[in-house]
């Protein structure tokens, strides 16, 4: 991820590509314009991952006429050999190229084109033989906890770490498309961190920007969000999905919000000093005095000055002092007017 500790962020293109290289080649620079991290697709072989007879969700039979789902993969299907000339177009570029393999065929093939990490989705999380595989590769893991319960993410956890590979981290999400903000549950990220002690990130399938900049104010260390050219094109994720311009101006808000959030110390900013001067009041002559005279409350008020006087927080360590020279009313009591 990034080393600076900044939020990751992906632009999940997906299957957004339509089958068309072309189109994957327009979401890989869309989204290394927007300031996105990464750039991932998904890769799988068909006859691998379903049955001839599967039926489509519902949000894919909706999105795209299609009720076969074999049918609805098979037409959005990249080969093994597209998707590597789509890595090496995405680096030429300076993004990171990712993809979420299906299988164990594609998982290969992707993890032997140098993936920097492995990221599985949702609908893996309880395939736990294919987890094993991927995880005695020794690479960085992200998970997908779509559709899950906590149980079935710490089984998901175990057959990870027990491989001996403890580089993992989770994204909560919702797999609906679109999701709804009310089912969306943000603070299942806290109870993920706290269970898991694991980097926990999110997943979002929503329509605009909203959960994804609450969950990096959250504390979300990764944000993957699904892009596409065009909400109005034919496919089963573009309504879900963020088009360039939106997407960049929630990249553009989450390094806002990081900025924002700081590093916790409570302390007046520099920009702040200035102002301080002149908004917090501080000690003055409610009458003139003359030397030698005791200060008592009755002779001082508090009033906005220049900031070269004593502070209003002193007024119980200046009374009973006596004055070194004569000060008219309404005038700033400065350290040096004082006797010790």
């Amino acid at each position: 991820m990034n080393r600076d500790g900044s939020c990751f962020i992906i632009a999940e293109a997906g299957v957004n590509h339509n089958g068309d290289i072309q189109i994957a080649k327009q979401l890989i620079d869309a989204a290394q314009s927007a300031g996105a991290d990464a750039v991932k697709f998904q890769t799988w072989v068909t006859e691998l991952i379903v049955t001839e007879d599967s039926a489509s969700a519902a949000y894919q039979e909706a999105n795209t006429g299609t009720g076969s789902q074999f049918e609805l993969l098979k037409s959005l299907e990249l080969s093994h050999l597209q998707f590597a000339e789509l890595k090496s177009y995405a680096e030429s570029i300076g993004i990171w190229f990712l993809s979420t393999p299906d299988e164990e065929v594609s998982a290969r093939f992707l993890i032997d084109q140098g993936m920097k990490f492995i990221k599985v989705g949702s609908g893996e999380l309880t395939n736990l033989p294919f987890l094993d595989f991927l995880a005695r590769e020794g690479l960085p893991m992200i998970i997908s906890t779509g559709m899950s319960t906590l149980d079935e993410v710490s089984k998901a956890v175990a057959t990870i770490q027990n491989t001996g590979n403890t580089e993992l981290s989770l994204l909560h999400c919702v797999s609906n498309y679109p999701a709804d903000p009310s089912e969306c549950n943000l603070r299942a990220m806290d109870t993920m961190r706290d269970q898991f002690r694991l980097p926990i990130g999110y997943s979002d399938h929503t329509m605009g920007n909203e959960m994804c900049l609450a969950a990096v104010a959250m504390g979300a260390s990764i944000i993957e969000k699904h892009l596409t050219l065009d909400q109005g094109m034919e496919g089963p994720d573009h309504l879900c999905s963020s088009e360039p311009k939106d997407f960049a101006e929630m990249v553009k808000s989450i390094r806002n919000i990081e900025s924002g959030l700081g590093d916790g110390v409570k302390r007046p900013t520099a920009s702040e000093m200035e102002t301080r001067k002149v908004v917090r009041k501080e000690i003055v002559t409610a009458r003139d005095l003359a030397i030698g005279q005791v200060l008592e409350m009755s002779d001082l008020a508090l009033k906005r000055g220049n900031g070269e006087g004593v502070g209003s927080e002193k007024i119980d360590e200046i009374l009973g002092k006596t004055i070194k020279n004569p000060i008219s009313q309404n005038c700033l009591i400065l350290p040096g007017n004082l006797n010790d």
